[in-house]
C-alpha cells in the first residue's frame, strides 16, 4: 500500500510586487489613530463633565423618576376617584419600604373597580375631600328619619 503523507502541498500563488508596493503606500498614507477627537485641556473638560454627570446628575434623575412613577398608582387612584385611596396611598409608600415588590398590587388595585363598595354604599366613587367622607352609620340613620317623615 501506498502511504500517504499528512502534509499537505499548498498551491503556488503569485504575488504581485504591485500589490506590496500599494500595500506599503497606503499604510503610509493613512493618518495617526487617535483615542479621542479632543485633546489636552478640552478632554480634561470633557471627562470632567462626563464624571459630574455620572456621579451626580444621573443618580438624582434616576431617584426622580423612580419616585414620579412609584406615586402613580396613587395619582390614578384618585383620578378615579377611588374609595380606597389612602390604603393604596399605604401600599405605595410600603412598597418604597419593601423595594418596590408591592407596588405592582398597588397598580393593579388603583385600576380595579370596588364592587363590594358599590354593593355596600350605592356608589364605586368616593368624594375625597375633609367634609365628603363616608360615614354608613350617619347615612343609614339619616335615610331612615327620612322614611320616618
Amino acid at each position: 500500500m501506498k502511504e500517504m503523507s499528512s502534509r499537505r502541498v499548498a498551491a503556488p500563488r503569485s504575488r504581485s510586487p504591485w500589490r506590496a508596493a500599494a500595500t506599503l503606500i497606503a499604510f503610509a498614507m493613512a493618518p495617526a489613530a487617535h483615542a479621542s477627537l479632543f485633546h489636552g485641556e478640552t478632554l480634561d473638560a470633557i471627562a470632567d463633565g462626563a464624571a459630574w454627570v455620572v456621579l451626580f446628575i444621573a443618580p438624582l434623575a434616576a431617584i426622580g423618576i423612580f419616585l414620579i412613577i412609584h406615586i402613580l398608582p396613587e395619582k390614578i387612584a384618585e383620578k378615579k376617584q377611588h374609595p380606597q385611596l389612602d390604603a393604596i396611598k399605604t401600599l405605595c409608600l410600603l412598597s418604597l419600604v419593601f423595594g418596590g415588590m408591592l407596588w405592582p398590587l398597588a397598580w393593579l388595585w388603583a385600576y380595579t373597580k370596588p364592587v363590594v363598595h358599590k354593593l355596600a354604599y350605592g356608589t364605586d366613587k368616593a368624594p375625597h375631600g375633609a367634609d365628603d367622607a363616608l360615614h354608613p352609620l350617619a347615612d343609614a340613620n339619616a335615610d331612615d328619619a327620612s322614611k320616618e317623615s
